[in-house]
């Protein structure tokens, strides 16, 4: 790790139960992680999604990390999730990926999500365009 320089990391994601799909990106993450730890000391965040589902790049069997297959990215603060929304979370994140519930206790495994304030859709080889995170909102996530 070095000093001032966040840390990068692949982590499992989950913005709500199968069937229930609410756009926001919900974590479970340690502490004992040197993202999580970098987190802690400046809270934002962006997070690329591949369009590895989308009609395209699996019609054509193209690689989701492709230039031709769109990434979105999602910047924002990222956040202990409160109380209120700790059940959300659980069913959001282990339902997704059951194994989680099996992850070693000792590591004090915690809720985390991201509250969106910017997003960006970038396809093909260049052009990035804005989404107002109302319209974001506003999308149906496809079955």
């Amino acid at each position: 790790q070095i000093q001032g320089v966040p840390f990068g990391n692949c982590l499992l994601i989950s913005d709500g139960p199968i069937n229930n799909s609410t756009g926001i990106p919900f974590f479970y993450v340690t502490s004992k992680d040197n993202t999580v730890t970098d987190l802690m000391k400046n809270s934002v965040a962006s997070l690329t999604l591949p369009e590895a589902e989308g009609d395209f790049c699996r019609k054509n069997i193209i690689d989701p990390e492709d230039p031709r297959c769109a990434r979105l990215t999602l910047t924002g603060q990222m956040v202990m999730v409160p109380p209120e929304e700790m059940e959300f979370a659980k069913q959001a994140m282990f339902s997704r990926h059951p194994v989680m519930r099996k992850w070693p206790r000792n590591y004090e495994w915690f809720f985390m999500k991201m509250n969106i304030e910017h997003i960006w859709l970038q396809s093909w080889y260049g052009g990035v365009s804005t989404i107002a995170v109302e319209e974001y909102f506003k999308a149906v996530p496809s079955k």
